[in-house]
């Protein structure tokens, strides 16, 4: 069998806007709690799209660490790629999949740094080891070994112990959303799509999408 005929036909739940809420943000906690009720794994997880200099998109998962209505939250380092590429283009684009609950929401919007004081509380938060490899690593950029970047650790790790500093060049995004899309699978490819855009006076309006 050729990877053409690979499929599934979803039949899990439809979407209709009634479901949904009139607020995109509550209606993606909604969804969210849901997937975490249904032990979703990685359920946190997201696709993060941003673009280069000369307009060449880049994709990876990252995880959210927070979301709220001022937008979504993650943690990266500034000098990483993603950071040079929203250095340049603050803009980006979110993707959940829920495979489980056969599901996925679409976000897009501006991007911008998060405060200090949220930095600095969410990396006192972290394992401790995830704080050293965090001062460690200098994200994106290449390295002769493995056991160069162990090494590297070893020697924060007896640096410092248990009272880290976050590395100046370390810290949060949050994307501020002006774009939606809810995604539902359904039968024979008719999936449901409720999308969320602003209109002028800055109000969410609800459209459905063709599948």
């Amino acid at each position: 069998m050729g990877i053409g005929h690979i499929r599934k036909d979803y039949q899990h739940a439809s979407l209709s806007e009634q479901d949904v809420d009139t607020d995109p943000i509550q209606q993606f906690t909604h969804w969210f709690h849901e997937a975490l009720t249904a032990q979703v794994p990685e359920v946190n997880a997201m696709s993060l799209s941003t673009v280069n200099a000369v307009g060449r998109p880049s994709s990876r998962i990252v995880l959210i660490k927070d979301f709220d209505q001022r937008g979504f939250t993650w943690f990266t380092h500034y000098t990483s790629d993603k950071g040079v590429e929203l250095a340049a283009h603050p803009h980006a684009a979110l993707l959940f999949f829920w495979s489980e609950l056969e599901r996925q929401v679409r976000i897009e919007g501006r991007v911008e740094k998060i405060s200090e004081e949220e930095n600095d509380l969410y990396f006192r938060s972290r394992p401790l080891p995830s704080q050293h490899g965090a001062l460690a690593s200098q994200q994106s950029q290449p390295i002769a070994s493995r056991e160069i970047l162990e090494q590297r650790v070893k020697e924060i790790a007896k640096q410092y112990g248990e009272t880290v500093p976050r590395p100046a060049h370390w810290g949060g995004y949050r994307l501020i959303p002006d774009y939606f899309e809810f995604w539902q699978g359904r039968p024979s490819r008719l999936h449901d799509r409720i999308a969320y855009s602003r209109d002028s006076q800055g109000v969410w309006v609800r459209n459905r999408l063709q599948p």
